[in-house]
């Protein structure tokens, strides 16, 4: 049976690459690329074809233009298979494309192929549900990485926006003194997001350990490597400026601690497994650090601090506002004059008093004549009033 199936993928290798060869060369498509990609992704379910994989990253290297043909050859070459051995082939294949780091491939954003529901079309045994589970998850994080990676090439070039005089050769380096605590704290927590991913593929069964899973064990673990090492150094990157930070962002970083710690003790547990099982990348671990307690301690007075500060300025302020009030109705007073008088308030400096100052004029009641008498300087005799209220 074994046998059989390694026929009968070889012919369909043969038959897809003859296929291939007679396609037109366009802007989306080219005959030698996919001729690659299929080798490189053949129905052997036993070894990558190391040969053709070098191949088809030697034509991205020659050329950014290459890689709309290569992204086309890889969904034509999912989208069309069953079998799980070319499904495992092509997602060692995109991890290897993202391993080159060339800027191109940042571009990709998510992928144009979907094997989140994959299921092998040539065996329904209970040991393929755990290499179907284990496509899933690799597929998943596949996904998720590539994203990261688009959405960190548009952080830089915003950066580049922001900053003219920066060199595009330093951007790597200079980054890391441009970015603020919270997009430190941010990148971070996509960071663990990225290795709760990872963490999450590996074989269910010790039937699904095969020469190809652990194949692409040993790509999993490397990549765990590089993400865990981004964390450590981010984390000690905000732990180096854990005095100036605020609430929000102390917050944000106990979270991150915590998490970080929890995360030192599921890797130390996945490193062990995967020695066990015999893959050859998790012989040599990384030192797997826990945040120390006076640390995350530290965070925490920080938080606390801050709360009890903002909630005795909130009382403070009642006060000033309490008292204010008090101020305010103690000043309104009520003069009883008989004089007709004007008021021009000037405040003083400190905006706490009022100078009044009276003016005479003159009583709008008066008789007429006594008015006109008065403008014009003219010497009147006072007159008595009758007493109009006197009973005789």
């Amino acid at each position: 049976m074994r046998l059989w199936r390694k026929v009968s993928g070889l012919l369909k290798d043969q038959n897809s690459v003859w296929i291939a060869s007679l396609s037109r060369r366009t802007a989306l498509r080219n005959p030698d690329i996919e001729a690659a990609v299929i080798k490189a992704t053949s129905h052997d379910e036993f070894s990558m074809n190391m040969k053709n994989v070098d191949r088809v990253f030697r034509w991205l290297r020659l050329s950014s233009t290459n890689l709309k043909p290569l992204i086309w050859a890889i969904s034509i070459r999912t989208e069309k298979t069953k079998s799980w051995v070319v499904a495992i082939k092509v997602l060692i294949l995109m991890h290897g494309l993202y391993s080159t780091r060339l800027p191109c491939v940042q571009r990709i954003g998510r992928l144009t192929f979907d094997l989140s529901n994959f299921e092998d079309g040539h065996s329904r045994n209970i040991e393929m549900q755990g290499i179907n589970a284990f496509i899933r998850a690799y597929f998943m994080f596949l996904d998720q990485k590539s994203y990261f990676l688009f959405m960190e090439m548009e952080e830089k070039r915003s950066m580049v926006k922001l900053n003219k005089n920066m060199v595009m050769q330093n951007l790597e380096n200079e980054e890391k003194e441009n970015y603020s605590m919270a997009q430190d704290l941010v990148l971070l927590e996509k960071l663990q997001t990225l290795l709760d991913m990872l963490l999450e593929i590996r074989p269910l069964s010790d039937s699904t350990i095969v020469p190809l899973i652990l194949e692409a064990m040993d790509c999993v673990v490397t990549e765990i490597f590089d993400v865990y090492s981004r964390i450590r150094l981010g984390i000690a990157r905000v732990l180096s400026r854990i005095n100036v930070i605020g609430k929000v962002e102390a917050t944000l970083a106990l979270k991150i601690m915590k998490k970080a710690n929890i995360q030192a003790v599921e890797l130390s547990l996945y490193f062990e497994f995967n020695r066990d099982i015999g893959v050859r990348n998790a012989e040599i671990c990384p030192i797997v650090d826990q945040i120390p307690n006076e640390e995350i301690k530290e965070l925490e007075e920080i938080i606390k601090g801050a709360s009890d500060t903002s909630e005795k300025i909130d009382e403070t302020n009642q006060d000033i506002v309490i008292y204010e009030k008090m101020e305010s109705e103690t000043k309104l007073k009520t003069i009883i004059t008989n004089r007709w008088e004007t008021f021009d308030e000037e405040h003083g400096g400190d905006d706490s008093s009022a100078i009044v100052k009276f003016t005479s004029r003159i009583n709008p009641f008066a008789d007429y004549s006594e008015l006109t008498n008065s403008t014009n300087n003219a010497h009147v005799k006072p007159q008595e009033l009758p007493d109009l209220i006197s009973f005789t």
